[in-house]
């Protein structure tokens, strides 16, 4: 009975090991360190050269054929998309300064958070764009490709308005309360 018993748990405890063994390690997110967000901010940099030089090929070289686009703007292009239009448009002027911030790599995805400034003309107004992004990137064959990208503009700084004056003591204006009332019912 006892051998039994030993080669029972023998085999049980064997099963156990070998299931941990077997079992594949969660694949973990880190934040990168600074070498990282370096490395990441020259892609960003090849990114924004391509688009102030209207470099095509450039542009390729960063975005992967998968790319989608969405703009702060809410429109969904793809990497073609982008290139006919860079290459298309009138405005000869656009200017594109990239930031990255963060990096979190998990295995050959890494997710690329930052700041940007895109300078452009918006009818004959040029305007000047803030905002921060997400890139998704993807290793293929060694390179770092952009397969997402989703910006956000930031809200323009509250411009100071000019208050108008009620002539009320009152934080706000009440017709029955306010002394303005009194004098125009007299």
């Amino acid at each position: 009975m006892n051998r039994i018993a030993v080669c029972f748990c023998v085999l049980l405890f064997s099963n156990v090991a070998f299931a941990q063994i077997s079992t594949p390690p969660q694949q973990e997110i880190t934040s990168t360190a600074p070498t990282e967000v370096a490395n990441f901010q020259k892609i960003e940099d090849a990114w924004s050269n391509a688009v102030n030089m209207r470099d095509q090929y450039a542009l390729e070289l960063v975005l992967s054929p998968l790319f989608v686009n969405v703009s702060a703007t809410g429109e969904i292009t793809t990497r073609n998309q982008q290139v006919a239009e860079m290459i298309s448009s009138d405005d000869k002027t656009p200017h594109l300064d990239q930031r990255v911030v963060t990096v979190r790599m998990m295995g050959d995805i890494a997710v690329v958070n930052g700041t940007y400034t895109y300078h452009h003309k918006v009818g004959s107004a040029q305007v000047d764009e803030k905002g921060v992004f997400t890139h998704v990137f993807e290793r293929v064959r060694g390179n770092w490709l952009c397969v997402n990208s989703q910006r956000t503009m930031l809200p323009e700084e509250a411009k100071a308005k000019t208050k108008k004056q009620s002539g009320s003591d009152l934080p706000f204006h009440l017709p029955l309360f306010s002394k303005g009332d009194k004098k125009d019912q007299q």
